[in-house]
């Protein structure tokens, strides 16, 4: 990996910043959640040639060798923005799975796809629940030499536009990775509905799937690639809590009542102030936690866990707070505030919920003592 200094991280982060600006305004987001895709295929190109879509990879594969610290800062933009791509699945926890991997011969070309953006991956495993620490609902079984894969996984993100998924199904022995060209005909896509449109979550069928086993890759593989998946999400949810929170101070600041902004009325000062209190422990949650991760600290998987709940909980109380405050206005999905409010819902169920992300953490807790 690149050793990035703390200016280079915020850099790389402007950059993304000034192009989701750009590129991806609030009109854009809501003409490109209406199309089938639910992602613009014109800025997905823009940010591979930017460097963007091989964060994750080494630069001899065609990446730019980023750490889960760098990830954590570029989904703050995107959770800022609401952007709406398979940049997580994709670009993060794809290319952790693939690090795992002790076959470079299989690993390597598929790196250096997603580091061109040539390849969208999708990252499959959890059941009905949508809790990646339970068991996986597909199973994989050797034929000939190679596999094939059975069951349905659910809370796929953009299954529908990936090329490729990453699918954790259950052996024999154990849980492992397995590389699955979505082009195939054995595979159903059933899309969710949901009040969320900024995402796309489907239901992923396999019936004697054929697919390739990645080499190396068991459970704690799996576990690490989820541990950068989750310090990634808590920085998309800690950076849309901060934008949500800017939007409505700002308002607060500009709306008039009885001669002077309502912002200076004593009831909305206080609830200003505990969301402020919610957006800075989120922010720094998240940073710490994805601090540990890039450093492999003894305590990062605690620190995820608590970053997980914390920034899922915090989002989802200041999103909901923020249409308070902007009165009857943003009670529509008009309103930029339910657009972030519905992120924040989908967000707390993407990996697992929040309740069992906090057992999770006081069991990490617990073994310290």
């Amino acid at each position: 990996m690149t050793d990035f200094s703390a200016d280079d991280r915020n850099a790389i982060s402007e950059m993304f910043d000034r192009l989701l600006a750009d590129e991806a305004s609030e009109e854009t987001l809501r003409e490109t959640m209406a199309t089938e895709a639910g992602y613009d295929p014109t800025l997905w190109a823009k940010m591979a040639e930017l460097g963007l879509t091989g964060l994750m990879i080494n630069p001899d594969q065609g990446g730019i060798g980023g750490s889960a610290q760098e990830a954590g800062a570029l989904m703050e933009v995107v959770g800022a923005h609401l952007h709406s791509s398979p940049f997580l699945q994709s670009c993060i926890i794809a290319p952790a799975i693939l690090r795992a991997c002790t076959n470079t011969d299989t690993a390597a070309p598929l790196l250096r796809k997603i580091a061109s953006g040539e390849m969208i991956a999708t990252v499959a495993g959890c059941g009905p629940s949508g809790d990646w620490t339970q068991a996986p609902s597909v199973t994989a079984v050797a034929v000939s030499g190679n596999y094939v894969l059975d069951g349905a996984t659910h809370f796929v993100v953009h299954a529908r536009n990936a090329t490729t998924a990453f699918v954790r199904a259950l052996t024999d022995d154990d849980a492992a990775m397995f590389v699955v060209d979505m082009s195939d005909a054995s595979v159903d896509i059933t899309l969710h509905g949901s009040d969320d449109r900024t995402l796309r979550l489907s239901t992923v069928t396999f019936n004697k799937t054929p697919a390739q086993r990645l080499e190396g890759v068991g459970a704690a593989e799996i576990d690490n690639a989820l541990l950068n998946g989750l310090v990634a999400l808590a920085g998309e949810q800690a950076g849309a809590t901060r934008r949500i929170f800017d939007l409505t101070i700002e308002y607060l600041n500009t709306r008039y009542q009885f001669g002077q902004p309502i912002g200076r009325f004593q009831a909305l000062k206080h609830m200003a102030a505990d969301l402020l209190v919610e957006v800075e422990s989120s922010v720094t949650v998240a940073r710490h936690a994805a601090s540990a991760v890039a450093a492999g600290a003894p305590n990062a998987k605690a620190l995820t866990y608590l970053a997980a709940f914390t920034c899922a909980d915090n989002f989802r109380k200041v999103s909901a707070d923020a249409i308070q405050l902007f009165g009857g206005i943003a009670y529509t999905m008009e309103h930029p505030a339910h657009l972030y409010w519905r992120r924040a819902q989908t967000g707390q169920w993407l990996f697992g919920s929040s309740d069992r992300f906090r057992d999770l953490y006081l069991r990490e807790m617990e073994a310290t003592l």
